[in-house]
C-alpha cells in the first residue's frame, strides 16, 4: 500500500509546471513509487535505465530517446527517466526536447548517483529544472500530530492528473525496530526477519550495482573494508589519519571513498555549528550514513535485541540525526543541522538552525531525564542568547517534561 510522502505537494504543484523535475535520493527511498503514484499510467511513459537492453540502446545512440519521445501519442504528456545517471547523455536530449516545447511534455528524472553526472560534466539543465531530494520515511510522514514549531505538510495534495487525493500516512513503529532496521519505506512493511535479510542484501546490492558496475572505485576490496569501518564510525567526528592506520588504506583513498558515499546519497557530512563567539570550538565534521538500518547492516552488527543493549544510545542519536536532516531538507532554504562542541569538552549533539532561531538538541537514552541532563544545553543557550532561546532533550520518557525554564525533555516519538 502506498503511503503519503511529503514531496507529493511540491512535485505536483503548479510552481514547477513546465519545468524538468529532478528527484534525487539513495536507492530504495521510494522515488519510482512516488512518481507512479502521482502520474497516471495512461498518460505517462517510463524509461527505466536499469533495463539493460534499454540502457545499451540509448548508450549506443542517445538520439533514439528523443525520437521515441516524439513518437508518443498526444495523450502521453509525462515522461519519466529512471536512474538518469546511467546514461547521462540523455540530459542533452531532454534539454533539446524541452527547448523545442516546454509545455508539450512534463519531464521527471530520478537519480541515485550524482558522481557520474558530475564526472561527465553533464548538463544539469540550469534554469530549466527544479530538483528535490527524497529521504527515508520521517516523522512528518507518520500518523501522528506534527510539531507546531516546524512546517508540516498538508495531508491533502493535488495530483498531477488524478485530482485531489489523500494518501494514508505511514503507520508508527516502535523504537527498537526503528533503531535496528531503520526507516526505508519498503523495510517498514516487512517482518523483522525479512527486513534484516533485505538490509543485508541492500548493502551487497549497493556494492555491486553502484560501486562495481559504475566503476566509482578501482579496487573493491579496500572499499569493502572502508564501508564497514565508516558504518561503525557513523555519527562520530571523522579522523582520517586514525582510520587509515586502522584499515591500512591511504588517507587520500579514504577521502575519495567518503565522497563516493556522499555522491550516491548513502552518506552525508554534518558541519560544526558556526558560532559567533570567542570560545574555541572543534570544527571537524561528522559523517552519517543516511539510514540507521543501512548503517547497522553495513557495520555487520546483529540486527536483534543484542544491538540495543550494546549501542542503544548511539543508535538513538543516529536516528535523530537522520530525522533532523530530513526535516531540514524538506523545510527548505535557511534550514540546516549542525553540532556544537568546545575544546574544553562541552558538547551539544545537534543544533537545528532556521531563519528565525537556533535550537540546541541533546539526545539521551534515559527514560527518566533530570535537570542535570540539560546542563550543556543551558551553556549553549547562555552563549548564544541572540539566536537561541529554548532547547530540547530527546529521550525515552513517556511524556514531555520541563527540566529547566528553557529546556524541555520530549519523547523520541514527539520530536
Amino acid at each position: 500500500m502506498y503511503c503519503r510522502r511529503i514531496l507529493e505537494t511540491p512535485l505536483s504543484g503548479a510552481v514547477s509546471r513546465d519545468k524538468v523535475r529532478i528527484l534525487l535520493g539513495a536507492r530504495q527511498t521510494g522515488k519510482t513509487a512516488l512518481l507512479r503514484h502521482l502520474l497516471p499510467a495512461d498518460r505517462t511513459r517510463f524509461f527505466d535505465l536499469q533495463d539493460t537492453g534499454l540502457r545499451r540502446r540509448f548508450e549506443a545512440e542517445p538520439s533514439v530517446f528523443a525520437r521515441e519521445v516524439k513518437a508518443l501519442p498526444r495523450a502521453v504528456r509525462n515522461v519519466v527517466v529512471d536512474e538518469i545517471q546511467k546514461v547521462p547523455d540523455l540530459l542533452e536530449e531532454v534539454q533539446r526536447l524541452y527547448d523545442q516545447g516546454p509545455s508539450r511534455w512534463q519531464f521527471f528524472l530520478t537519480g541515485s548517483s550524482a558522481r557520474r553526472l558530475r564526472a561527465r560534466s553533464a548538463n544539469l539543465l540550469p534554469g530549466r529544472s527544479h530538483a528535490w531530494h527524497l529521504f527515508p520515511v520521517c516523522g512528518w510522514e507518520v500518523a501522528r500530530e506534527e510539531p507546531p514549531a516546524l512546517p508540516a505538510p498538508s495531508p491533502r495534495v493535488r495530483s498531477l492528473a488524478h485530482g485531489p487525493t489523500e494518501s494514508p500516512p505511514f503507520p508508527p513503529q516502535d523504537l527498537p525496530r526503528l533503531l535496528r532496521l531503520g526507516s526505508l519505506p519498503g523495510i517498514r512493511s516487512e517482518t523483522a526477519g525479512k527486513a534484516a535479510l533485505t538490509l543485508e542484501t541492500y548493502v551487497g546490492h549497493f556494492l555491486e550495482e553502484e560501486i562495481r558496475r559504475e566503476a566509482l572505485v578501482r579496487e573493491m576490496g579496500p572499499f569493502t573494508v572502508f564501508l564497514r569501518l565508516a558504518a561503525a564510525e557513523s555519527g562520530r567526528q571523522t579522523n582520517l589519519a586514525k582510520l587509515s592506520q586502522e584499515s591500512g588504506i591511504p588517507a587520500t583513498s579514504l577521502k575519495n571513498y567518503y565522497q563516493v558515499l556522499v555522491d550516491t546519497f548513502v552518506g552525508h557530512w554534518m558541519p560544526a555549528y558556526a558560532a559567533r563567539t570567542r570560545k574555541r570550538l572543534l570544527t571537524t565534521p561528522r559523517f552519517y550514513l543516511f539510514d540507521v538500518g543501512v548503517r547497522n547492516a553495513a557495520a555487520e552488527v546483529p540486527l536483534d535485541a543484542r544491538l540495543l543493549n550494546a549501542q542503544g544510545g548511539p543508535l538513538l542519536e543516529h536516528w535523530v540525526a537522520g530525522e533532523l536532516r530530513t526535516r531540514a531538507a524538506y523545510a527548505g532554504r535557511g534550514h540546516r543541522v549542525s553540532f556544537w562542541r568546545t575544546t574544553y569538552g562541552v558538547e551539544v549533539d545537534f543544533v537545528w538552525e532556521s531563519p528565525r532561531e537556533d535550537v540546541p538538541i541533546e539526545v539521551k537514552w534515559t527514560e527518566r531525564p533530570t535537570p542535570g541532563d540539560a546542563r550543556h544545553l543551558e551553556i549553549f543557550l547562555d552563549e548564544h542568547r541572540s539566536r537561541a532561546r529554548r532547547g530540547y532533550l530527546v529521550c525515552r520518557c513517556p511524556e514531555p517534561q520541563q527540566l529547566t525554564r528553557r529546556v524541555r525533555a520530549v519523547p523520541w516519538h514527539a520530536l
